[in-house]
């Protein structure tokens, strides 16, 4: 599935403006695909899905892990499955502002419905 260019250009538009961006939605309706297509245009973004539990160990240390990969694009798929880490996620927002980096830091993937 390929999302309209319009689609793509206001994601990248808001990534540009602040620095997280929530997409929810209902099961299936594309939202990890459109994710994908964001962060394959922005060099050195990073994806995790939080439905692998190879993935979830990453966040074991959500503050050690965050702070890694500062300075790219983080994506959160399955957001749901880690409700813990909305904590670091503003931390971590508060520092990267503090030094600078005002926008584009964590695309966040939910489900409306389970």
């Amino acid at each position: 599935m390929n999302f309209p260019r319009k689609l793509l250009e206001t994601g990248q538009a808001r990534l540009r403006e602040v620095p997280a961006v929530a997409l929810l939605g209902s099961r299936q309706v594309g939202k990890t695909t459109l994710a994908r297509q964001l962060s394959e245009a922005i060099p050195g973004s990073s994806l995790l899905d939080l439905e692998r539990a190879e993935d979830r160990r990453k966040l074991s240390d959500p503050g050690a892990y965050l702070s890694s990969v500062s300075g790219q694009l983080l994506v959160l798929d399955e957001i749901h499955r880690a409700p813990e880490i909305f904590a670091e996620l503003r931390v971590q927002i508060d520092e990267r502002r503090r030094a600078g980096k005002k926008t584009g830091h964590f695309l966040i993937l939910g489900s409306a419905a389970l």
